[in-house]
């Protein structure tokens, strides 16, 4: 396999690492007001995921730095193009890390309340976002001759995108409410499962319509392999939290995501981003590369890299594996 082909299934790989880890972690943010009934269970909820955020954002900025050395003309037309819808998930996820730490800085309601109102918005703009730019990019763009985007913002926001990001909010939705009945004790443990179930159903038939629509426009035989065991796998995630098996739901809730996420990516290739004026200017994995050489050198740091960071991660989900309730939280003072 040719090294762009390669690194084109590593930036996939990444993206699907991000959307499994980061997926949680939006759905926690918007469970702070549809699951949690009072502070306690608010802190409770945001604890679950206290030790990890940070660690999961670091698959984005991989994503990111990686799609930016391999593919810089990938990188140059997305971030030109989308340069709006990206600027607000950043400005978004910078919000929602000052107010994950400044949340319990001061004792003050109105304080503590309006960084809750943070987390929340900040977790379901983004987690909507995504969906709507992944959307645009198998969708296809309007790129011109000289690989640059000249269409409007409003061009980004059509039926495709827009359900794409109803997807990723409530996918996203439902395996953090898996999470939180994973890692949860007591009675908001059980609040979780039994939410988790509804949103599992309310999740199967957006996602199947967006799955469907993305095979009929760019599927092959590869991606209706993947869309089978998406469908599969949420099918699943929603019949194993239901029985109270949250173990087995969390681990098929991250299958759909990530093979959701490869169908997409299996869809796009030869393609990195599609032109919608003349599929000849489409940017793909030859016209869009770094030199042989630039990839050479970026796969062996990978190699030595990723294991380590890998495993580090790893490290940090095993030491922070048990549950938390109410019980375990400190009086405010």
């Amino acid at each position: 396999m040719e090294l762009h082909n390669v690194w084109f299934v590593l930036i996939a790989v990444l993206w699907i690492g991000y959307f499994f880890l980061e997926g949680f972690d939006f759905g926690i943010g918007v469970l702070t007001k549809l699951l949690a009934r009072d502070r306690s269970e608010r802190r409770v909820l945001i604890n679950t995921i206290g030790p990890v955020w940070d660690g999961n954002e670091v698959w984005l900025l991989t994503a990111g730095g990686a799609t930016f050395a391999a593919f810089p003309d990938w990188y140059a037309t997305l971030f030109s193009g989308f340069y709006l819808p990206l600027l607000f998930i950043l400005v978004c996820l910078i919000v929602r890390g000052v107010a994950f730490e400044y949340r319990h800085k001061r004792e003050e309601e109105r304080w503590q309340t309006n960084w809750e109102h943070a987390i929340f918005w900040t977790s379901v703009l983004p987690a909507f976002l995504w969906g709507v730019a992944f959307g645009n990019i198998v969708r296809g763009v309007k790129i011109d001759e000289n690989k640059e985007y000249v269409g409007t913002f409003f061009d980004l926001l059509n039926p495709y995108a827009l359900l794409g990001g109803l997807v990723t909010l409530a996918l996203f939705t439902f395996h953090g409410a898996v999470f939180a009945a994973l890692k949860t004790v007591g009675d908001i443990r059980t609040r979780a499962r039994a939410l988790a179930w509804r949103l599992g159903l309310l999740t199967a038939v957006p996602a199947l319509g967006f799955l469907l629509w993305t095979q009929a426009a760019r599927g092959d035989g590869k991606s209706l392999v993947a869309l089978v065991v998406a469908v599969l796998a949420l099918t699943g995630a929603v019949a194993a939290i239901k029985a109270g098996r949250e173990g087995w739901s969390f681990a098929l809730s991250g299958v759909t995501i990530a093979t959701s996420v490869a169908m997409l990516f299996l869809a796009l290739f030869p393609n990195v981003m599609p032109s919608s004026l003349d599929p000849a200017w489409s940017l793909t994995v030859t016209n869009a590369s770094s030199s042989p050489y630039t990839l050479k050198i970026m796969t062996w740091l990978a190699a030595i890299a990723a294991p380590l960071v890998m495993l580090y991660q790893g490290w940090t989900y095993w030491v922070f594996r048990k549950r938390i309730g109410t019980q375990h939280i400190a009086d405010a003072h």
